[in-house]
């Protein structure tokens, strides 16, 4: 009998080292992985951070995208009222152009009209020769 109990404790103790050595490597993956796991949490908040941060940074920039966003629509409001005034303008200034060239063909009749007329100093002229020749024939 204490050859099999002989027997049985090489193969105990075998097996006992084996488990041994096993728990080991068991333990060592599970620190490591424990290990792991902390700088990958520790990364996961670094990231939440940084993406809180440009969530932030977004939400400033929309702001100021709606900002310019309203002034360009104000401003395109102000051009529209614009462009109104300037349609009245040429129709003012269409109507003033009509009116300058009648202006213009006014002066260039009354200038031809002039050239037909005798100036002041022939008609004194004709006047006083008009006077000489009444005096003769009276």
């Amino acid at each position: 009998m204490k050859k099999d109990a002989k027997n049985k404790n090489p193969e105990e103790e075998k097996m006992k080292r084996y488990l041994g050595a096993l728990n080991e490597m068991h333990g060592e993956n599970l620190k490591g992985i424990r290990e792991d796991s902390i700088l990958v949490n520790k990364n996961l908040e670094d990231i939440k951070e940084t993406l809180s941060e440009h969530s932030e940074i977004l939400r400033s920039h929309s702001k100021i995208l709606n900002s310019h966003t309203e002034t360009l629509n104000s401003h395109s409001e102000i051009l529209n009222l614009h462009s109104e005034i300037l349609k009245s303008h040429s129709k003012t200034l269409d109507s003033h152009t009509e009116m300058i060239g009648t202006l213009m063909e006014d002066v260039s009749a009354i200038r031809s009209d002039l050239k037909k007329k005798v100036d002041y100093d022939e008609f004194l002229s004709l006047l006083k020769r008009v006077q000489k020749l009444e005096t003769k024939f009276t």
